[in-house]
């Protein structure tokens, strides 16, 4: 049984490449022509969204701080799918950068179809020992860094032409998680912004829905986040589908509310964590226990 839902998962690889195979759910012309704007794109769950949403027919421009990373990034994703990805320098936490970027995307094709806030920044740690800048950041990246890119996509694009945009959020704030005050509180805004700039920015044409991924293989943030410790010792057996998710699977998130399949969802926050949230432990000793064994320092 175990065997047989393995094979039904989409294809993925742990790395920051493209994969050796895609079977298609949806039709490849899905986002034919279509062109996406992503942040974060260069790695995890921005650089697999990329290659999905170009396997699918849609061109990309990708932003981050590192522009060589993202040179890297955007060449594989090139090779792997035959369609254009633009690499744009910019810092969310700088509304300055984002309009330079959106404008050479702007030049480069003639458009912007699709948005998607995929820049975050996340730790362990708990409140006590968190520094205030520490804190500040977090936010910046995350709350701040969506609402802006948000605003200066929308008033040199969308405003006259419609659009979507997702962000991708977490299940963090949904119940309050041991060490994650920072990330859970930026959440926790974000999805309150998703429900505000849908219901401002539906009369122009855009819909606004986020993603809640929960643990992802795969990504920097499994990493940080103890993924691997939880699968070694067995702590996914506590989420309903047994196991953590892939990068394709939140790819194919963000593929179906950017594309006319959800051409009436907007303001909505898509749950993909398969059941976690509803179901794994929040144990404040052994959440600390984790920490202070090989985690402990302030941020």
């Amino acid at each position: 049984m175990a065997e047989e839902r393995s094979a039904e998962l989409p294809e993925d690889v742990e790395t920051d490449d493209c994969l050796a195979t895609y079977s298609y759910i949806y039709s490849p012309e899905l986002l034919k022509d279509k062109v996406a704007f992503i942040t974060g794109g260069g790695s995890g769950i921005g650089f697999r969204t990329a290659e999905i949403l170009m396997r699918h027919g849609c061109d990309t421009a990708i932003g981050s701080r590192n522009l060589e990373k993202l040179k890297q990034a955007s060449n594989k994703l090139t090779a792997a799918t035959g369609r254009h990805c633009l690499p744009l320098a910019m810092d969310v936490r700088k509304p300055e950068t984002i309009a330079a970027a959106t404008e050479e995307a702007l030049k480069e094709f003639g458009k912007i179809d699709i948005l998607v806030n995929n820049a975050a920044g996340n730790f362990l740690c708990p409140a006590t020992s968190l520094s205030f800048n520490a804190f500040r950041t977090v936010m910046e990246i995350d709350t701040m860094g969506t609402f802006n890119t948000s605003k200066v996509v929308y008033e040199k694009w969308f405003k006259d032409h419609g659009g979507c945009i997702v962000n991708i959020s977490a299940t963090l704030g949904y119940k309050g998680q041991a060490l994650q005050v920072h990330a859970g509180s930026a959440k926790a805004a974000n999805d309150a912004m998703t429900k505000h700039l849908a219901v401002e920015w539906g009369p122009s044409g855009v819909r606004v829905n986020s993603l809640a991924p929960g643990p992802i293989s795969g990504t920097e943030g499994y990493r940080r986040l103890g993924g691997l410790g939880a699968q070694t010792n067995g702590m996914f057996e506590s989420i309903p589908l047994q196991r953590a998710g892939n990068k394709t699977e939140m790819a194919h998130g963000v593929l179906f509310l950017a594309s006319r399949a959800s051409s009436y969802v907007t303001g909505a926050c898509l749950v993909a964590d398969g059941g976690s949230w509803l179901t794994s432990a929040n144990s404040l000793p052994a959440v600390l226990d984790y920490w202070s064994s090989g985690l402990k320092k302030d941020k």
